[in-house]
């Protein structure tokens, strides 16, 4: 392979791990310090004036939570723009948003941005900023605003932007942790009672061959006491 493809391939390499770096919201010195060289190392390696190791480029990868096969691709793509670089914009969007909400909450409630005002003590025109995003809301005050439209403060929670879903997916993980929890908790009860019969009839039931023989005590049990009992004669009238 000709030096200038070198050259290029570590560029690229270059580009990519300056892009992991920056959407995982970590900084040189972070990454330098994780990898245990120095920082003109680890700028040298974003510049693509040296070459990363593959062992160091596995590390590098656990530390940004991003697969090393990322950065081996034939055809590299840029994970793009980090949530903090976007926070800014979040911001001005989720004011917006809680302001619409409050302003619909109001108009149903059949209420005037006087009265609000009044609840908070002070002007109209400080409840209409509130409400086109032009002023965020302090949470003190949203939280009277809800109580007073009826309102749970859930209501003006991010539901559908990059932070609301993260916390989806981190309550959807919970709860089916907890899920997963309870399932297992008959099984394990199941178990317990299991050990704690005597040994020669944890013997009989793991063999086999006594298959049927519990199949067949499984039906007696859900037969009524009446038909138990015309068994139990016909069986003695065989003995006898």
């Amino acid at each position: 392979m000709k030096r200038e493809a070198l050259e290029l391939r570590g560029r690229i390499l270059g580009v990519l791990l300056r892009d992991a770096r920056m959407h995982a919201d970590r900084t040189q010195e972070e990454c330098a310090t994780f990898l245990g060289i120095s920082l003109d190392t680890f700028a040298a390696y974003e510049e693509g004036e040296q070459p990363i190791s593959l062992p160091e480029l596995e590390v590098l990868a656990y530390f940004l939570n991003v697969p090393v096969s990322h950065f081996l691709r034939d055809d590299p793509q840029l994970l793009g723009e980090s949530l903090r670089t976007k926070i800014p914009e979040i911001l001005a969007l989720r004011h917006r948003i809680v302001g619409l909400l409050l302003r619909q909450a109001r108009e149903e409630a059949g209420r005037s941005p006087e009265e609000l005002a009044h609840l908070l003590g002070c002007s109209p025109e400080r409840i209409r900023e509130y409400e086109y995003g032009e002023r965020p809301i302090p949470l003190p005050e949203l939280e009277a605003l809800a109580r007073a439209l009826n309102r749970p403060l859930e209501h003006f929670l991010d539901q559908v932007g990059p932070i609301g879903r993260r916390v989806q997916q981190e309550k959807q993980a919970t709860e089916q942790a907890v899920k997963e929890v309870k399932e297992k908790e008959p099984a394990d009860k199941t178990f317990q009672a299991f050990q704690q019969l005597p040994p020669h009839i944890r013997d009989f039931v793991l063999k086999p061959i006594n298959r049927s023989y519990i199949e067949i005590a499984m039906k007696l049990a859900d037969l009524p006491a009446g038909r138990l009992r015309e068994i139990a004669e016909g069986l003695l009238e065989i003995t006898y």
